[in-house]
């Protein structure tokens, strides 16, 4: 490693002080660009995000984005479900917690970031606040989960996949106060996978290429494709582009951001060195 690359991986910082570059949760993530070619960014704090789309429109590109802006922020910790197991691996170094296809395990996950989360509406009772800030004990945390149908409907028994769903439901539903941010993806979006009652609590909503307007509509919501925003309308060559739907907004065309294998390696060794150093 040249001197030059290694000042800009791991830059000088004074003892006690916030590394230089390091990122904060209360940022907004960056996701790529929109039509007009301006910056899109995705606040994350107090916020779910919710992203479908077909086996390689970019829902995977986008998720990983969001876990590598919030790699780099000292601030939270990283809790990774990943049921295609190589998605989110390359995070695991960074992660206080990581699961691959193993249901037992994702759902003994699930239960410990729920029993925190009462710990942490109990804190709220007591001091009468009514969410997690900064400036709080409790550091925010990040809950992906890719291939959110393998844990859901594929694996497991009927119980295990219906706790599953309960337990997903319940962190998307109480976590935002609690400072839990839920971000989900799934390559199948059908009713059976995300149900209304799960969906309409993401405050954020991002639909890649979808093969029907209803897989469009499960994602973004009931009606958006009859008012002309359907994901099924996407080219299957346009990679990485999708519809973005903020709370109370309209969808919102863009192309996300693409980071190579090599950059996600990079960035991870950075992303050590923050936490390493703000420990």
């Amino acid at each position: 490693m040249s001197s030059h690359f290694a000042k800009q991986v791991f830059p000088r910082r004074n003892r006690g002080a916030t590394p230089r570059g390091a990122l904060f949760i209360y940022q907004p993530a960056y996701l790529g660009i929109d039509t007009r070619g301006k910056a899109v960014y995705l606040p994350l704090m107090y916020r779910n995000v919710l992203l479908g789309g077909e086996p390689g429109s970019g829902k995977s590109v986008a998720l990983g984005n969001i876990v590598s802006h919030a790699a780099l922020c000292t601030d939270v910790d990283l809790v990774l479900i990943d049921g295609k197991l190589v998605e989110l691996l390359p995070y695991a170094p960074v992660a206080k917690e990581f699961v691959g296809n193993n249901i037992n395990q994702a759902l003994k996950v699930l239960r410990g970031l729920q029993a925190e989360m009462d710990a942490r509406y109990l804190h709220l009772a007591r001091t009468g606040a009514k969410k997690i800030t900064s400036k709080d004990e409790f550091r925010a945390t990040l809950l992906a989960i890719d291939e959110l149908a393998y844990f859901s409907v594929t694996v497991g028994t009927p119980e295990q996949q219906k706790e599953f769903v309960t337990l997903v439901r319940d962190l998307v539903a109480r976590g935002r106060a609690a400072g839990i941010i839920v971000v989900a993806a799934t390559q199948r979006p059908s009713a059976d996978i995300v149900p209304t009652s799960l969906r309409d609590l993401f405050s954020y909503r991002i639909a890649f290429r979808c093969t029907t307007d209803s897989s469009s509509d499960i994602i973004l919501g009931t009606g958006w494709a009859k008012e002309g925003y359907s994901a099924k309308q996407i080219s299957p060559d346009a990679l990485g582009i999708g519809l973005l739907l903020a709370e109370g907004g309209i969808p919102r065309r863009f192309k996300t951001a693409f980071l190579t294998d090599l950059h996600v390696t990079k960035l991870v060794r950075r992303a050590a060195y923050f936490r390493r150093a703000a420990a």
